[in-house]
């Protein structure tokens, strides 16, 4: 094991509550110098505020040490020259598509690209029928899921995410979605390029079970599986077989000192 990965919304704090013992956590992955990023489906705000909310939490990281869907698809997009691209997606995550050709809110034809991230509350009948509007006018327009995470544990209790919105749109469409984040192979991929660490080597660190210790796996990389945010017992029951189950993030430098290299 050389490298790590964090999940951060149920693993290093729980919506504005930090999960006790994470900023000791990683106080000691950087005493120990062990390569890390944090990988993320939040796509309800940018990296600089996802970065800022980390330093109130006690856990130093700069932007460039996140990954999140949004960059992934907006690099993406620029790598094809993308036009009239079609976002449905809040104002703060906005930024990471600066530049590129988008069509107004309120359009309903057009599209050549759809891309699906977050709304929380913003999600109502019509803003779903737009997006459903605007693939239906356009059988080539790909259907692009920021991340395809099923729920997570808000402040007020659990709350779907991104993932029923894009299953909605792509049973009336037909059509399947390409997936810019957890749990796509690439995604985690990237992320191991970044490090520039063997897939083998790295430890994934999440409270998914799908997202982040399936999609981790399938990548070759191990996963650990954390007790926090939304973690339901039932979770051990299914297919999908965590590397470690922890109670906290708090236990992961007890659990990597006994598997350490």
């Amino acid at each position: 094991m050389q490298a790590l990965l964090f999940d951060m919304d149920g693993v290093l704090f729980n919506s504005e509550e930090p999960i006790p013992g994470a900023a000791e956590t990683l106080a000691w992955v950087r005493s120990h110098k062990i390569p890390h990023l944090f990988v993320t489906n939040t796509t309800s705000r940018g990296r600089d505020a996802l970065a800022a909310k980390l330093g109130r939490f006690g856990i130093p990281a700069s932007p460039g040490e996140i990954m999140t869907p949004c960059e992934a698809a907006a690099d993406w997009l620029r790598s094809r020259g993308a036009a009239n691209v079609a976002l449905f997606l809040r104002p703060a995550a906005r930024p990471a598509f600066d530049g590129l050709d988008l069509l107004p809110d309120d359009a309903e034809s057009g599209a050549h690209y759809v891309v699906i991230g977050d709304l929380a509350t913003a999600w109502d009948f019509a803003t779903l029928n737009r997006a459903f509007r605007l693939l239906h006018a356009n059988a080539e327009a790909p259907l692009i899921a920021l991340g395809m995470t099923r729920y997570w544990k808000a402040a007020d209790g659990i709350s779907l995410d991104v993932a029923p919105f894009v299953a909605a749109l792509e049973h009336a469409t037909g059509r399947k979605a390409l997936v810019l984040g957890k749990p796509s192979a690439e995604f985690f991929q990237a992320a191991a390029d970044r490090l520039d660490v063997p897939n083998r080597e790295i430890v994934m660190v999440g409270d998914d079970i799908e997202t982040d210790v399936a999609g981790a796996q399938l990548a070759g990389m191990q996963a650990a599986l954390v007790r926090t945010g939304k973690f339901r017992e039932s979770d051990l029951a299914g297919p999908v077989r965590p590397d470690a189950v922890l109670a906290s993030v708090a236990e992961l430098p007890a659990w990597w000192a006994r598997h350490a290299n």
